[in-house]
């Protein structure tokens, strides 16, 4: 598995995964819409992690600027 995400792209994703879990504990997303969003953040979270994401490789995206030949 080749990294293909880049240092920004990363944050941006653990920056979201915070906004949706603040917003979850604050009870401002509830129900199935706020499962739906931990999910999405939960993937957020392992994706930045593991510096890799899956939806990237089809479409050839690569972000990660030291991996580029």
């Amino acid at each position: 598995m080749k990294k293909n995400m880049g240092a920004t792209d990363k944050g941006i994703r653990v920056l979201i995964a915070i906004v949706i879990a603040v917003l979850y504990y604050f009870n401002v997303i509830e129900g199935t819409l706020a499962y739906i969003l931990m999910a999405l953040a939960l993937i957020f979270l392992i994706t930045s992690f593991i510096s890799f994401c899956p939806l990237y490789k089809p479409f050839g995206i690569n972000t990660n600027k030291t991996e580029k030949k």
